[in-house]
Parts: C-alpha cells; sequence; structure tokens
C-alpha cells in the first residue's frame, strides 16, 4: 500500500491495550452519553472485542442485564473471555451484571424484542466501525493492505461475499453499487475496469484494478480503493440496511429516560443517524443531547489516525 494512505475506518480495537494496541473510539464520550443506570437493561449492538461493553458492565452492576450482539464469532468469543476474567471484582463477585452475548445482526432484536427486554431497555449503543480483528487478518478480505480473498463477510456463515458481487454483478448494478454505498464519483471508470479485469479473486487484484482506473488526485489522503472496498463492505453486510432498522425500532425499545447512543464512521451513516434522530425529536419521541456530533481530540487521533472519521451523535427517550 502507497505511504500516507489509511483503509476504511474501523473501532479501534475494543480490547485491552496492551493486548489490541488501543481503546475503543470515543469510548469515555460514548458511556459519559450512555448514562448507564446502575441495575438497568443495556443493549450492545456491536460487541467486537468487548470495550465499550466491559465500560457498561462495570457501571451496570447486579442485578442488571447487558445484552450484546455481533455477527462475528471469533470476536464474540473473544469478548466473552474477557467480560468474564475481567469482570468478576475478588471482593464481591456477586457484583457483576448478567450479560448475554448473542451471534447475529442487532437487527434481529428490532424485528421481534421478545422476553429479553420486556418493559424497555435503559440504553443502547452502536459503534458502526468495523473491528481491528476483521481487518488485521488477511483473510478475512476487508483490507488491501495485505492480499487476501475477497470475503468481506463479518459472519462468515454469510451467503454472499465480495468475491460473487465483484465478478457476478454486472457493470451497471456495480457501479451503482460503488457510488451508493461508497459515495465514489469514479464509480464508473472503476466499474469497467472490474469487469475488464475479470475473473478477481483477491484483495490486492481488486486493489489494483481500481487504482488504474482512479488513480489517487492531488491530496488525496486515502487509497483510492477505499471507497469502493467500503462499498463492497457495507453492501455484503446489508450495514445500511441493519442500522435502519434499529433507527426505526429505537424509540419503542426505550423506556422513558433511556438513551440511544451510536458512533459512525461515514457520512452514509451519519446523515441516515443525524435525520432519524433529528425526526424524532421533531415528533416528541427524543430530547437530543447532541445538536452537533461529538468528535475526537487531537490526542486522540494522534494516537489513533482511524478515529479522525468518527462522529457520535445521542438522543434520549422522553
Amino acid at each position: 500500500m502507497a505511504k500516507g494512505f489509511e483503509d476504511t475506518p474501523e473501532r479501534g480495537g475494543h480490547g485491552l491495550k496492551e493486548e489490541f494496541g488501543h481503546v475503543p473510539v470515543l469510548l469515555k464520550e460514548a458511556i459519559d452519553f450512555l448514562a448507564v443506570r446502575r441495575g438497568g437493561i443495556y443493549i450492545d449492538c456491536t460487541v467486537g472485542l468487548g470495550g465499550h461493553s466491559y465500560e457498561i458492565a462495570k457501571r451496570l452492576g447486579a442485578p442488571g442485564r447487558l445484552i450484546g450482539f455481533d455477527k462475528d464469532p471469533e470476536a464474540l468469543e473473544r469478548a466473552r473471555a474477557r467480560l468474564r476474567v475481567s469482570g468478576l471484582n475478588p471482593e464481591s463477585p456477586e457484583d457483576w451484571p448478567v450479560i448475554e452475548l448473542i451471534h447475529g445482526s442487532f437487527a434481529s432484536l428490532a424485528d421481534d424484542p421478545g422476553p429479553k427486554i420486556e418493559g424497555g431497555v435503559d440504553g443502547i449503543l452502536a459503534d458502526l466501525g468495523v473491528s481491528s480483528l476483521q481487518f488485521s487478518d488477511p483473510a478475512r478480505g476487508f483490507s488491501f493492505q495485505a492480499e487476501g480473498p475477497l470475503d468481506m463477510r463479518m459472519n462468515p456463515h454469510s451467503e454472499l461475499t465480495a468475491e460473487q458481487v465483484v465478478n457476478q454483478f454486472d457493470e451497471r448494478e456495480l457501479a451503482d453499487l460503488i457510488y451508493e454505498f461508497g459515495e465514489e464519483r469514479r464509480s464508473r471508470r472503476i466499474a469497467r475496469a472490474i469487469v475488464r479485469s475479470r475473473p478477481i479473486r483477491s484483495t490486492a487484484q481488486l486493489a489494483a484494478a481500481v487504482s488504474a482506473a482512479a488513480r489517487p488526485m492531488k491530496h488525496e489522503r486515502i487509497h483510492p480503493a477505499t471507497l469502493t472496498f467500503q462499498a463492497l463492505r457495507i453492501f455484503v453486510n446489508r450495514e445500511l440496511d441493519d442500522l435502519r432498522q434499529l433507527l426505526e425500532a429505537a424509540p419503542r425499545m426505550l423506556k422513558p429516560g433511556g438513551r440511544l447512543v451510536i458512533i459512525s464512521f461515514h457520512s452514509l451513516e451519519d446523515r441516515i443517524v443525524k435525520d432519524a434522530m433529528r425526526a424524532g425529536a421533531r415528533q416528541g419521541q427524543y430530547q437530543l443531547l447532541t445538536k452537533k456530533p461529538v468528535t475526537p481530540g487531537d490526542e486522540e487521533i494522534a494516537s489513533n489516525p482511524r478515529a479522525r472519521s468518527a462522529k457520535l451523535r445521542g438522543v434520549e427517550r422522553v
């Protein structure tokens, strides 16, 4: 990868600093805005490696409940181990909430809350970035920094892969997808280059095809393939569909005074979150906690450049 280029933003590691390199993006701000009520019920929509969940659980205590979701079974197992080992206080091991970690999309809870949240929840947190666990493994196919298969599935049991999209969609479908989910202005040129380069089997092949069609513009900070990779990842994992389902369901899931806090990493997500929260405020469902998004400070960006694009927004149910 060319020097100075960065990959798609990520959640920031969701784990112990010594083990995973850094803490989740906007961790303190997210927990502060969530305003965890001791003994309440909370949902972490994107557990990752457990960074946010651990901070919620510490404040939640018994008899609180934390329900966590993640599409990635490997991340979920690591989070489960961390929450089990790190959470137990030797002096009062009983003062730890009930934690249920669920393999799957948080959208399933929006579809059918069931008895898990009967009576509503006190808070919902969603960090929409990609986990460092996924980005750091070339075999997952999320990054063009190292050669790997064109996979990009957060849930390895899902049927659709990025390779299928790249090699089976026609040129117009690819161009529309890259434009809609990547906001890439050169989408038609890129789609044409992809079709001509088929079959494409690896991340390196795809990055080369895109780079040849869309050479970096002057002062461009990101790799020419960044937005195309983003578009494929969002499409393969139905990320925006899941987000819309959550935003639609949140008002009926939250108790009065309950809070919804969402961290997004690109303009598509942030626009959807902003519009839904403002619409809810106009309809009398929410009080806005953030009229403008909260963003990382200079110190956090210096320690984790991928935090630069993070935006946090929050609302309280009324």
